[in-house]
């Protein structure tokens, strides 16, 4: 008779735990978001604005070489490494309101035609947003738009994921140009 008041016991016990295990895949599922490539949880259009030191700017300039041969190797910069901390804006205007910093580095990797390689944060420390956004990868120039990965973030960006398309927006010989930035965060936390 224990025999069996053991096994209706140990049959509840098991009921409800699989029960609770049940709830909680049900929640821990409704807690995912959807990630669609077809539509970003969060889209920004940004500008960047570098100016590059050229040897009498110190007080404007955003960027400056650090490393490399001068004059670089061949036609195209080739081993040129530029650090910078450009000013980032919501329109093409490099006096509109800054709405964040990108900090970051770029290196020219190619002989054969413009490349860069370039690794940035963007810095958001703003009214609307306060946090960061990474993103990196092969910047090939000659090309009209050019894809980066979004690789991670804090703050209201905590995680994300996504893609950064490039386009030269303007450029002023060695001395300035602008990148317009048509952010696109698939994953959104």
């Amino acid at each position: 008779m224990q025999g069996a008041k053991a096994c209706k016991k140990n049959s509840h016990l098991l009921f409800s735990f699989l029960l609770l295990l049940s709830f909680h895949l049900t929640l821990s599922l409704a807690d995912k978001k959807a990630i669609s490539k077809d539509q970003p949880c969060k889209h920004m259009v940004l500008y960047l604005h570098d100016i590059i030191f050229n040897g009498t700017n110190v007080a404007n300039a955003t960027s400056a070489q650090i490393a490399g041969s001068k004059p670089p190797l061949g036609d195209f910069f080739f081993g040129k490494f530029v650090v910078f901390n450009d000013l980032i804006t919501g329109d093409h205007h490099l006096l509109s309101p800054p709405i964040a910093r990108a900090q970051g580095f770029f290196f020219y990797n190619m002989k054969t035609d413009y490349n860069a390689w370039l690794a940035y944060t963007l810095v958001f420390n703003s009214t609307e947003y306060k946090g960061t956004i990474n993103i990196m990868g092969a910047d090939l120039m000659m090309m009209e738009t050019r894809d980066l990965s979004v690789v991670g973030g804090t703050g209201d960006f905590f995680m994300t994921r996504g893609i950064a398309t490039l386009r030269t927006d303007t450029f002023e010989n060695i001395d300035y140009f602008r990148l317009k930035m048509d952010i696109k965060l698939y994953e959104c936390y």
